[in-house]
């Protein structure tokens, strides 16, 4: 293939990689519902959509490093804005870690694009930039990308994860996994697991389909495309990242009980508390009333009961109690960096300690929707120790003097106890369980006069 050949294969993945890039700067859009927005209209092939997203992920990924590269090759470097920055690093990207996109094809490309979005004057400085980059890979050899992944992310953050995970394994939780992660199924029975991947692999043969490990619920797909046109899609499984299904099965919901998804969002846990409570009734609650609209209850189950409710100012919801009360609180996303890199430039110290107090006063008002000796779960997407056992300590304290006392115990569902023994917290960690990280503690409630 020659140059002409090989930057006409690659545009339509790099303009959307670059589009998706700038909604994420410029609008503070979220990287994966951007890119499935413009992978969609698009209309990509399978390759070119695997491109995109990992040119999109990787830029996002390793910006701070990428930009400090460029400042080391070229003088006076000033990172310009907008499409032409997006071109810019995701030819840097392609330079530096893809072997597969000769570097003659990386500069051409984000020279052509900045000349359409700019001009010619622009393009000249792209040109210049990167070729002298192209100089410094030939001289040096390509950079590590762990090394610029850990580089990009916050100083503060590697701080405090290390107090969570301990200083030795922050380099080891930022750069786990296969990149870009496998997307997450769950069927609603881990009895029909074996047949529902025999089925998807039929009909997708060049993905990669495989069991999860963490929840016995779990398929992973990677190379599959848009899943959500998978026959049985909605009613035998849905997606779902297979950490997030682990922390629902965590609740230990057992048939007939009546259960509380407490921050149930667009459902997906509250679709796994049907299955579980199979019989009994499941409660949804959330403080978006057009969240709670788009829950769908599952097929052949009693229709899910909704709730409108602010945990961080009520905790009555209107008397009523559960056997089982799942409160997934909102949180800084840390868990879910390799997924959502963009958190990293977002999040400050200032939002974890905003939202630790959050998510206190919701544990201790959730609690008063619990049945006297009953169960409650707090899960967090966070690894970080100011959402977990920082939390867990403050709401426990809070309660001592109360009637409604939260009392930290073991969890009783199987799943965790397989995996972590008699444990009243635990952690996943994406380099070790191979799912995005979470936080989830059990508690008993003692409800007195």
């Amino acid at each position: 293939m020659d140059e002409l050949e090989y930057k006409s294969a690659q545009t339509p993945a790099r303009n959307a990689a670059a589009k998706v890039l700038v909604r994420v700067w410029q609008e503070e859009a979220f990287a994966s519902a951007a890119l499935d927005a413009e992978l969609a209209k698009s209309r990509l092939d399978a390759r070119d959509a695997g491109l995109a997203t990992e040119l999109c992920y990787g830029v996002l990924r390793t910006e701070t490093a990428l930009l400090q590269k460029l400042e080391e090759v070229s003088d006076r470097f000033k990172a310009p804005s907008g499409l032409v920055k997006a071109h810019l690093l995701i030819a840097a990207f392609s330079i530096c870690f893809l072997d597969r996109i000769p570097p003659f094809a990386a500069v051409s490309e984000a020279v052509e694009a900045s000349r359409r979005v700019a001009d010619k004057r622009v393009g000249g400085f792209v040109n210049a930039v990167l070729r002298r980059l192209c100089t410094d890979v030939e001289k040096k050899g390509r950079p590590k990308l762990e090394d610029a992944v850990v580089a990009t992310c916050p100083p503060w953050l590697k701080k405090a994860l290390g107090k969570a995970v301990g200083e030795a394994h922050v380099r080891a939780y930022l750069t786990a996994g296969v990149f870009p992660p496998a997307l997450g199924l769950c069927v609603h029975s881990a009895g029909v697991r074996a047949e529902v991947i025999s089925r998807i692999q039929e009909a997708l043969p060049k993905a990669s389909v495989t069991a999860g490990v963490m929840s016995p619920h779990a398929i992973l797909v990677r190379g599959g495309g848009d899943l959500r046109r998978l026959a049985g899609f909605g009613v035998e499984m849905i997606a779902q990242e297979e950490g997030a299904q682990f922390v629902g099965l965590s609740l230990g919901a057992k048939h007939g009980e009546r259960v509380l998804d407490a921050c149930a969002g667009h459902g997906n846990k509250t679709w796994q508390l049907q299955h579980a409570v199979d019989g009994g009734e499941v409660h949804a609650a959330d403080v978006y009333a057009h969240k709670l609209k788009q829950i769908v209850s599952a097929a052949g189950k009693k229709p899910v009961v909704t709730h409108v409710v602010d945990w961080s100012k009520d905790g009555s919801l209107g008397g009523a109690v559960f056997d089982r009360v799942l409160l997934d609180a909102p949180c800084s996303g840390s868990g879910t960096l390799r997924r959502r890199p963009e958190i990293g430039r977002r999040r400050t110290p200032e939002d974890v300690a905003r939202l630790s107090d959050l998510q206190r006063t919701m544990l201790v008002n959730a609690a008063q929707c619990v049945h006297n000796g009953a169960r409650l779960v707090y899960a967090v997407c966070s690894v970080l120790r100011e959402e977990a056992e920082e939390v867990v300590e403050a709401a426990t304290a809070l309660c001592t003097h109360r009637p409604v006392k939260l009392l930290p115990v073991p969890f009783d569902a199987d799943v965790v106890r397989a995996t972590f023994g008699e444990v009243a917290s635990f952690r996943l960690l994406p380099h070790e369980h191979g799912t995005d990280g979470y936080f989830a503690a059990s508690f008993r409630v003692e409800r007195g006069s």
